[in-house]
């Protein structure tokens, strides 16, 4: 279902990937899973840079380029592996932008102070790639 007739990934397939990374950030390496559920997304934009093929094992890593006092934006990359004599390489980056809208809310509200104090060495590391996403923490999830 991910791919067109030429065994092409479709470009929608790497948002799903990107969110699953986010969940795994969220709920184990930050460790807020009551926050993920009250994330809507407000912005997205991919740079897709190469193909991806039916059976070919990707990564996404995602991690927090920015918060805000409502918003945060997270940087994200997809690397396909190897496959079937192809070298593997960068497929897409880019930034997914989220404002915090709790249950009961009808408009985006400050950060809770745990998801500021969870969030925050994030911001400080300053070790970023070409996507901009930071070295630590992140989180990345695997899947073809």
């Amino acid at each position: 279902m991910d791919t067109d007739a030429s065994g092409h990934q479709h470009n929608s397939a790497v948002m799903r990937w990107v969110e699953s990374a986010e969940a795994e950030l969220f709920l184990r390496t930050l460790g807020l899973p009551d926050c993920f559920p009250s994330v809507p997304r407000v912005h997205q934009e991919i740079h897709f840079k190469a193909k991806l093929w039916f059976g070919q094992r990707i990564t996404a890593t995602v991690g927090i380029s920015k918060l805000g006092r409502t918003s945060m934006t997270y940087a994200f990359e997809v690397q396909g592996h190897p496959h079937d004599g192809l070298a593997g390489s960068l497929a897409a980056f880019g930034t997914v932008t989220v404002a915090h809208v709790p249950p009961g809310s009808a408009k985006a509200q400050p950060w809770p102070a745990a998801v500021v104090e969870a969030v925050a060495p994030a911001q400080s590391s300053g070790a970023e790639d070409r996507s901009g996403v930071n070295s630590s923490p992140t989180a990345q999830t695997a899947g073809s």
